[in-house]
């Protein structure tokens, strides 16, 4: 078993989840539908109930966070739950229940950071163009404004998570609905948008004086050329530009820096896409950057690019059966496996030096950035019970161990980063991979919802006792 570390004073060390993903009971309590209810039912493939069924297991789950040392989670608010129709009244219910939720939680020590959205958009929005639609921007400031007031026990806000893998997933790759494939000026207006919705939120917290603290989670991926030739480190460039560097300089700069456009239009030019860019959003996006009080990054692996010139393609592994992944997209680069690097079964590379990196960069180019937290970071598995009712999780142990080791390092270097989140807390539904994709410390037996500990739990409580006092 890897070693554990020793954590410094005040580290979070949390759980990460998200409320489609774990709460099921989609049709109680006058919840609404959002995006993902209507696919998957088209689709006929997944269902989201019973999920890990935490809408009624929750106190369950607290209490284990709390006897294996959690501190901190990292939930998400259901849209749909709180506002069955996206225009109407809130559910009284949905309210009560995150109220008793939350509660449940600071009652039991574990502080809990909470989103807005998290790839689940309202059905209504969807189909009224969702993120694409500006009215929806609207609408997603006074869902936000909502929550801020009638939930005053929670002091740190997420506005959304992962706006790349929201963008990407419906208007690239097409795993999301609505399922379209290689529209990048959709999947770049998107990318903007939703940094508009995040500035003004933002903004919005803040005029109404309030005591806590909120920010945005970005998935990022560091990416390597894969040789030293020119177009090789060219189509990494581009690759940056497009997967971080739009959304950093959004969210931590408040503009867009001329490099970043400039390579970024050369991938539109490239798809005969286009980005619309109102005045306004730029003043609002240079008015709530320092304003965030925190960053949330989610880091799962990095990309080595090499120059493309083909159409784009994305055959996603939907399955975990290795080496069934390629994506290619036009203008930007291909995705290189390399011999020497490992992959999960999901094809997805294992590398923390991605992660230092990452942090370092941060550091270097977004001086003035907010406390950073690990929000999510973590390995899928297939993984069965055992006839004792134990799981040796010990690869995902390994992959903890070697990712906390370069946040450590980075703490070392100077990066403000106090804290890291586990994706996940619980076996969780994992969106257009079903239930074959586990990810938590706790495994969850889908048909009875019965809770085991996996080793990788113990070894978390191990972790979890070395925060200095």
């Amino acid at each position: 078993m890897a070693q554990v570390k020793k954590l410094p004073k005040g580290f979070l060390l949390g759980g990460a989840t998200a409320a489609y993903q774990i709460e099921g009971a989609t049709k109680e309590d006058g919840r609404g539908q959002n995006m993902w209810d209507v696919y998957l039912a088209k689709q006929g493939k997944y269902s989201p109930d019973p999920a890990s069924d935490f809408y009624h297991h929750y106190p369950e789950d607290i209490a284990l966070a709390k006897k294996f040392g959690l501190n901190a989670i990292r939930l998400s608010i259901s849209w749909v739950r709180l506002f069955p129709k996206i225009d109407g009244p809130a559910n009284e219910k949905a309210v009560a229940y995150y109220h008793d939720l939350f509660k449940t939680c600071l009652d039991n020590g574990i502080t809990p950071f909470v989103a807005l959205h998290h790839f689940d958009s309202p059905q209504e929005m969807l189909e009224e163009g969702d993120w694409l639609n500006r009215k929806n921007i609207d609408r997603f400031i006074k869902y936000a404004k909502f929550c801020f007031l009638i939930f005053p026990e929670i002091k740190n806000w997420f506005t959304i998570n992962e706006l790349i893998s929201l963008a990407s997933g419906q208007y690239l790759g097409g795993q999301f609905p609505p399922n379209h494939h290689f529209n990048v000026s959709e999947a770049i207006q998107a990318e903007h948008n939703m940094l508009v919705a995040h500035a003004r939120a933002v903004i919005a917290y803040h005029d109404l004086h309030l005591p806590g603290r909120i920010g945005c989670i970005h998935a990022l991926k560091t990416g390597y050329p894969n040789s030293s030739r020119l177009e090789d480190i060219q189509a990494c460039q581009r690759y940056d530009a497009y997967n971080n560097r739009f959304l950093l300089d959004g969210t931590l700069l408040g503009e867009y820096q001329p490099e970043t456009m400039d390579l970024l239009q050369e991938v539109l030019a490239a798809n005969n896409a286009s980005l619309t860019i109102l005045p306004e959003d730029l003043a609002i996006l240079k008015k709530a950057a320092p304003l965030n009080g925190m960053f949330g990054m989610n880091y799962y692996r990095s990309e080595f690019i090499r120059e493309y010139h083909g159409e784009s393609i994305d055959q996603f592994n939907s399955t975990g059966e290795k080496g069934t992944s390629a994506f290619k997209f036009k203008g930007v680069g291909e995705f290189v496996k390399r011999t020497e690097v490992p992959t999960t079964d999901w094809d997805w590379n294992i590398y923390p030096r991605g992660l230092f990196d990452m942090l370092m960069r941060i550091k270097r180019d977004y001086p003035n950035a907010p406390t950073i937290y690990l929000t999510e970071n973590g390995m899928a598995l297939k993984e069965q019970l055992n006839e004792d009712y134990t799981v040796d999780d010990s690869r995902r142990i390994d992959f903890i161990d070697q990712h906390l080791e370069q946040v450590l390092k980075a703490r070392k270097a100077g990066v403000n980063i106090q804290g890291y989140f586990v994706w996940s807390l619980q076996d969780q539904f994992s969106w257009a991979n079903g239930y074959n994709k586990r990810y938590g410390l706790f495994y969850v037996d889908f048909k009875t919802q019965k809770r085991y500990p996996k080793k990788s739990a113990y070894w978390f409580k191990q972790l979890a006792a070395s925060i200095e006092e």
